[in-house]
């Protein structure tokens, strides 16, 4: 099955626009997607005719927002393969969600000199916590090297395992670079030693199909707002031996069991981790834009998205002074790119002109761009609602700055 580009280019309202009298050309798919109309007309009947809040009244709309709200859920653990739907935690996303981890988990099984091993490709989402962490209990944190074409290397971490290892956490997917990360590689190696992995899927999960069964990761994080669902919802999976044990992050309603002077208890799973009330709006927005990404088919998805990626990479390739920082032969649909003597930021400011939408800058990477000797890059990240025809138009701006540049 090929998709219908025309009719998904319709599906999203924000696409029939002009940018500068041109026609926008969104290249910022890394940083959020756009959502299709049956997200937003979702979120706007909730507001319109169903809002109540969740888990707490016994009048009609309460049971039945409260119903949706936990369909959802399962939503994102049919999505995901999930064993249960209590190990599905909603959070504000990917940042709420690792943060989580890295404190509760951190908070029961890190003490002094013990070690967390991170990779040199990760979001500062999935550096800055640990570090807290290591500072908050005299940690060590430790790397995983990545080589000049972007691609970790994994045959480095067993020689940085050793008996003090408590918790590895990696990404899928570069954000800077694009490169795909053979994360099941990895847990097999951190399994082999009984320590724990958690998996970073923020920009994974909207590229193609994600089963933590299969994988075996522990933990596993996203967002929905790189998902075509809403901001300010995310997921948290995580298995429960490990959810069971760890002590909540957030304090206040919803997570307590019971409250006296004296003493409390707290919720059952997946409720001890939600504390006050949840972005329930979100949470059925997202799984409104998963049931949207699964009608139209994840695998002619990554397939139609791995086209724009080869059809981008060679026509990049052919503009003399341009490099393409991250060559990998495993990538989402994802090119980070600098331009000879031209700075990434004056160059994405006339690309803005034409219309076209790229990132600049260190992509809240600033290791990557330090282990490659750059300030920053132009990234261009394209989605299944990008064409080809968008791709030129790319291509003819950076020729055009390249001819403005001298």
């Amino acid at each position: 099955m090929s998709l219908n580009i025309h009719k998904i280019r319709n599906d999203f309202p924000i696409l029939n626009q002009e940018i500068y009298g041109k026609p926008l050309v969104y290249f910022d798919n890394g940083a959020t997607t756009q959502k299709p109309r049956i997200v937003i007309d979702e979120e706007l009947k909730i507001y319109l005719h169903e809002n109540s809040n969740i888990h707490r009244g016994v009048h009609y709309l309460s049971e039945q927002l409260t119903q949706r709200f936990e369909d959802a859920r399962k939503v994102v653990q049919n999505f995901i393969q999930a064993k249960s739907e209590h190990e599905i935690l909603f959070t504000s996303g990917t940042t709420q969600s690792i943060n989580t981890v890295a404190y509760s988990f951190g908070e029961r099984f890190v003490f002094e000199d013990d070690e967390i091993i991170i990779s040199s490709l990760e979001h500062h989402s999935n550096i800055v916590p640990w570090q807290l962490l290591c500072e908050r209990k005299k940690a060590k944190l430790k790397i995983i090297p990545v080589n000049d074409e972007g691609e970790l290397l994994i045959d480095e971490l067993q020689k940085l395992i050793s008996p003090k290892t408590k918790i590895i956490s990696v990404t899928q997917v570069s954000n800077a670079l694009g490169s795909v990360i053979d994360v099941k590689k990895i847990i097999e190696i951190a399994h082999n030693h009984n320590i724990p992995v958690l998996i970073d899927g923020a920009q994974s999960i909207q590229h193609g199909r994600v089963d933590v069964q299969d994988l075996d990761c522990d933990f596993f994080v996203f967002s929905g707002h790189k998902l075509y669902g809403p901001t300010g919802i995310g997921v948290l999976y995580g298995k429960e031996k490990w959810l069971n044990k760890m002590p909540p992050f957030l304090s206040g309603g919803e997570m307590i069991k019971k409250v006296t002077f004296d003493k409390t208890t707290f919720n059952e799973l997946p409720f001890k981790f939600e504390a006050g009330t949840p972005n329930y709006v979100g949470a059925i927005g997202l799984a409104k834009a998963i049931e949207y990404i699964q009608s139209t088919g994840i695998e002619e998805i990554s397939a139609y998205e791995k086209e724009l990626l080869t059809y981008a990479t060679e026509k990049l390739n052919s503009i003399k002074g341009l490099k393409i920082i991250g060559t990998s032969g495993k990538k989402v649909s994802l090119i980070s790119f600098i331009l000879e003597n031209i700075h990434h930021y004056d160059a994405g400011m006339i690309i803005d002109k034409m219309g076209i939408a790229v990132r600049t800058g260190h992509h809240c990477a600033e290791p990557v761009m330090q282990r490659f000797g750059i300030e920053g890059t132009i990234r261009a990240s394209f989605s299944f609602y990008n064409t080809k025809e968008e791709i030129d138009k790319l291509y003819y701006a950076l020729l055009t700055v390249k001819q403005m540049f001298g």
